[in-house]
């Protein structure tokens, strides 16, 4: 991981970002929201701007991605035809509220409120996003040490509906990677 991010750290792309406001979403093939936590993640996962970009490119019925956190971002934005989330009618996963407890609760005494971005859980607030919560919401088994690998999938979570592939941690980001990539192969069928 260490390696990759260096490799990112060289690219112009990566230091010179677009911003939101200049994002053209007919431009990509795909949208992946990745996760985070801690306060500096709010600059993105409540930014109204990439609701807007968010909200254009859904529209389009191209592939999208988002795990952990990352999906309190289509949570948070509205599809202006229903007046309702994006996900509304999706089936999803997001971090669990299991696990973002146990994060905070084993850490809180040296990084304070580090593991706790907002006052409610993400998987409260996603599901609040939904329309049959208890039918779409899906939380997979309860795991907090195996973390999937280049070539194990087994402890792993990650829904795919539609063009839509969600994931809970980053122990499903091999998983999640793979199943967006298909959503990208077969983008074009």
């Amino acid at each position: 991981a260490i390696r990759r991010y260096r490799e990112l750290e060289a690219s112009s792309e990566f230091n010179a970002p677009i911003p939101w406001s200049e994002v053209q979403p007919s431009d990509f093939d795909g949208l992946l929201l990745p996760g985070g936590h801690a306060p500096g993640m709010r600059q993105y996962l409540g930014s109204t701007e990439l609701q807007a970009v968010v909200a254009e490119y859904w529209a389009l019925d191209r592939p999208v991605g988002a795990i952990c956190h990352g999906v309190l971002v289509l949570a948070r934005t509205t599809n202006p035809e229903t007046g309702r989330s994006v996900i509304a009618e999706s089936r999803t996963t997001c971090l669990p509220k299991y696990m973002e407890r146990a994060a905070y609760l084993a850490t809180a005494w040296r990084r304070g409120r580090y593991y706790r971005t907002y006052p409610l859980y993400v998987e409260d607030e996603v599901r609040a996003a939904l329309l049959s919560p208890d039918a779409q919401f899906l939380r997979g088994p309860v795991e907090l040490r195996q973390r999937g690998t280049a070539t194990d999938d087994g402890p792993t979570w990650v829904i795919t509906d539609g063009r839509y592939c969600s994931a809970r941690w980053p122990g499903d980001a091999y998983r999640f990677g793979r199943e967006f990539l298909g959503l990208l192969a077969g983008a074009g069928e």
